[in-house]
């Protein structure tokens, strides 16, 4: 391979895909009553008792730190490894200016070597598709800059539309207003939420109820989308699985060839959106 491609937890990957690609992978960490976790293998995460448990008992989180990439990159560097890390949008953590100013503080010790920090702007699977283009074309045999300007173009393609149970989880989050998030919970109003081109979350449209909220996440990939099975699309959801199969089936019914990844939302970014949220995560058409 012409470099290594490291990415964190927060892409969202199943096991088997991070394997595949050979992909070096960095964890965020939560906490829950004082112990700290972290998920480093989807498979074995129980994404319907964690959300379980975060409606009744909160979940702290941490970013990864300058040592922790440090730790990861340094003896890749040092056998004479490239590294290209694709991590979670800059928008909404600060994990990415960590991965920065370490990879400054390795380049200047291995200046021949090239490291770079790559900000999706997104999180999740909306990140997690980015990681696996990039590989595809490590693979293809592009160069590193090459797939560098190839993520470029995807991720502004990239869209990440979502829709919570309860708002409440965003405004602890920083997200939503207090006044936007009691107004919601009591009149069942469902946001539709976006990342935008920073990769912030903000709020793109509000309906009232749960089925009204996912036929409008359907309704946005079929209006944007670009279709014919060439991208992955991406559904991460929170303890809510049989909606997410039901948004899954909408999506198959207007394309038919796609290929669709539905996972558990990985806990430290699920304990954010809060039990019950459904996201949808795909590329959108050049002119959309």
């Amino acid at each position: 391979m012409s470099f290594v491609i490291s990415t964190d937890t927060s892409a969202n990957l199943p096991t088997a895909e991070l394997q595949w690609h050979q992909l070096h992978l960095l964890p965020f960490s939560y906490i829950v009553d004082d112990i700290e976790h972290q998920c480093l293998d989807l498979t074995a995460f129980d994404g319907d008792a964690y959300y379980e448990m975060l409606r009744h008992t909160p979940a702290t989180t941490s970013m990864i730190s300058m040592e922790q990439y440090r730790q990861m990159w340094e003896p890749l560097l040092e056998s004479g490894e490239d590294v290209l890390h694709i991590g979670m949008s800059s928008g909404i953590s600060g994990a990415y200016q960590s991965a920065v100013m370490a990879a400054r503080e390795l380049r200047e010790a291995y200046p021949q070597r090239r490291l770079v920090v790559f900000d999706t702007r997104a999180a999740s699977l909306g990140e997690g598709i980015q990681v696996l283009y990039g590989a595809a074309c490590r693979e293809a045999g592009l160069t590193l800059d090459e797939t560098i300007q190839e993520l470029t173009t995807l991720r502004s393609r990239m869209r990440q539309v979502f829709t919570v149970d309860d708002l409440m989880h965003l405004r602890r989050g920083g997200r939503v207003s207090g006044v936007t998030a009691a107004v919601g919970t009591a009149l069942r109003i469902k946001p539709l939420l976006k990342g935008d081109e920073a990769g912030r979350i903000v709020v793109f449209g509000k309906v009232q109820g749960r089925k009204r909220a996912i036929r409008s996440l359907a309704d946005t990939f079929v209006t944007n989308a670009e279709l014919l099975g060439h991208w992955p699309i991406g559904i991460a959801h929170a303890g809510c699985r049989k909606e997410a199969m039901e948004l899954a089936e909408l999506l198959r019914a207007a394309d038919p060839k796609a290929r669709i990844i539905v996972v558990d939302y990985e806990p430290v970014t699920g304990s954010h959106v809060g039990p019950g949220a459904l996201a949808l995560f795909f590329v959108a058409r050049e002119d959309a």
